[in-house]
């Protein structure tokens, strides 16, 4: 089983938990970036498109925004592998926590993950959009859509936004080579993606992931230990520091996670680190946890 996990005693949590956030802050000053998440000589870089979708029908009413990075490498002859990311605003751009195009730069021109059009789209706001992407204001559909457990978001996705981008790329209809990925509920709606429509996407990288109360996602562990295993590959990160309130606590329903897709003997990785609710710690670890997720990609057809 290729899988990690750590295992924390009740009273080492209690005691992780009561860190002083002057204490977190000093913690989270040690996640940095690798040279994987800085421009390096040599490497051709991609391109990101910005775009609109207002006419969804899963979500009436419901205006977005998104961006398309698409690698240097792409030529168009052959399908492209694909990774959608939830909160896309905060993976965009060159700066942030997560660097995405020039990770991505990076590691397809190493060979480490396959050339990838990644597609980072943002929640639905209700009404018009705001003048620019970002947290103000919140989009106000982002709960209903990112945190409720089904298989809506996944319905958005597949018959309403990727075969708008279809149209003008090629993209594999290999799951195996369908990623997605999110932030906080962002994580939560890319496993959901994955667990209710596995014959579309089969890797899912969370972080700081909302598995908890917002809209019934504390009930995962148990649908994971009850359902028959699925074959979908998943990354997890969380710090000691994350979020504890009347939705639940963080760090604990991410250890939730963990050991029932160690129970079921699922294809997995969790990090744990002392990070609080934010992008410090997946964002540093960002390019080795996009390798671990994309290995054995060279075995597979596009």
């Amino acid at each position: 089983m290729n899988a990690q996990w750590f295992r924390i005693p009740p009273i080492a949590l209690v005691l992780l938990l009561a860190i002083q956030p002057s204490s977190m802050l000093a913690a989270e000053e040690n996640y940095t970036w690798s040279a994987d998440s800085n421009p390096q000589a040599g490497v051709p870089q991609g391109k990101v498109t910005q775009h609109e979708f207002s006419n969804s029908k899963v979500f009436e009413g419901t205006q977005r925004r998104y961006s398309v990075y698409v690698p240097a490498q792409y030529d168009g002859s052959k399908p492209a592998a694909l990774m959608v990311f939830q909160d896309g605003h905060t993976f965009q751009g060159p700066g942030g926590d997560f660097r995405l195009p020039t990770v991505f730069d990076n590691l397809i021109a190493a060979g480490d993950m396959p050339v990838t059009i990644a597609v980072m789209v943002d929640p639905g706001h209700k009404g018009e959009l705001p003048p620019k992407r970002g947290w103000s204001p919140t989009p106000s559909n982002r709960a209903f859509e990112y945190d409720t457990v089904s298989g809506d978001y996944a319905e958005f996705l597949l018959t309403e936004l990727l075969p708008v981008i279809q149209e003008q790329y090629k993209i594999t209809d290999n799951p195996e080579l369908r990623a997605i990925c999110g932030n906080s509920s962002g994580g939560i709606c890319a496993f959901s993606v994955a667990w209710f429509r596995p014959e579309s996407f089969r890797k899912v990288m969370s972080h700081i992931g909302s598995f908890v109360n917002i809209r019934g996602g504390d009930h995962y562990p148990a649908m994971i230990r009850k359902t028959d295993p699925k074959p979908i590959r998943v990354f997890l990160q969380d710090g000691s520091g994350d979020l504890d309130n009347r939705h639940g606590n963080w760090p604990l329903a991410n250890q939730q996670m963990a050991a029932a897709l160690a129970f079921q003997e699922y294809d997995y990785k969790f990090v744990y680190g002392e990070g609080g609710h934010n992008g410090k710690h997946g964002g540093s670890i960002f390019p080795d946890s996009l390798r671990w997720l994309w290995r054995g990609w060279k075995e597979l057809t596009p």
